[in-house]
């Protein structure tokens, strides 16, 4: 019950906030509670599942998703995630824990780009020409990339399918949040499969984080409205800069 009642408080500051979060619940699973680091990325993972499957279908019911590049990049990047999953699974505790760190770092850097310099030369970056040949060998290149990174740290690699959608594939703003979702789903799917196979996924556990957070996020959205946009952008930065902090100090 514990678990669940962290996971309810986390998932209302998530739902708060409008992040994912998943760097954050593993950090709160294998340092708060002592869970094994495999099994916190399975859970992480198989979490995701069904988060992203809730926020495609809202998506795609208003026409913010490019189907067939997030159906593409999202079979490629399952590919990539369950790959990463025996990979991670080959890693010891003591390797995955900094290295999971050191993404959730990178993803604050991203993230702390996009919300406060939008203007940044890096989204002004632009491919052009993405079609025939150069449109599928980009697409495999860049969904194997965030799938691996995903499944082998357990995180959505939110920020690095948004930048690559955005620069390379010159996906429009506001279908890049909802094409991410898409392509997260399969990514997700793959991975936490590539954990149960490994032996890496406790059901029990998986029941009790989802359920905390479904419902705190749902709790946690109401109130996103009153909050200051300075601190909700804030808060996607701190939070997996946070989890990331605390995942390299840990022992």
């Amino acid at each position: 019950m514990l678990v669940f009642a962290a996971m309810l408080l986390l998932g209302t500051l998530l739902g708060f906030v409008g992040a994912g979060g998943a760097g954050v619940m593993i950090t709160m699973l294998s340092v708060g509670f002592d869970i094994p680091m495999h099994v916190a990325l399975g859970t992480s993972l198989a979490a995701m599942v069904f988060t992203s499957l809730s926020g495609s279908i809202s998506h795609f019911r208003e026409g913010n998703v490019n189907r067939r590049l997030g159906l593409l990049m999202g079979a490629f990047g399952a590919v990539g995630a369950f790959w990463g999953a025996h990979v991670s699974s080959s890693l010891s505790s003591a390797t995955l824990k900094p290295l999971t760190g050191v993404v959730l770092m990178v993803s604050a850097l991203l993230i702390y780009l996009r919300v406060f310099h939008p203007q940044h030369p890096m989204f002004s970056m632009r491919c052009s020409n993405t079609k025939g040949a150069r449109f599928w060998l980009l697409t495999v290149i860049v969904g194997m990339f965030n799938g691996l990174v995903s499944g082998a740290c357990g995180v959505g690699a939110t920020p690095f399918i948004q930048l690559t959608l955005l620069i390379i594939f010159n996906v429009p703003l506001y279908q890049t949040v909802g094409t991410t979702m898409l392509v997260i789903l399969p990514i997700a799917a793959l991975g936490s499969l590539g954990f149960l196979a490994a032996g890496h996924l406790d059901l029990t556990l998986f029941v009790q984080v989802l359920a905390g957070q479904i419902i705190g996020a749902y709790v946690g959205a109401k109130f996103t409205r009153m909050a200051p946009q300075l601190l909700l952008k804030s808060c996607m930065v701190l939070l997996p800069a946070l989890g990331g902090i605390i995942l390299l100090l840990a022992r």
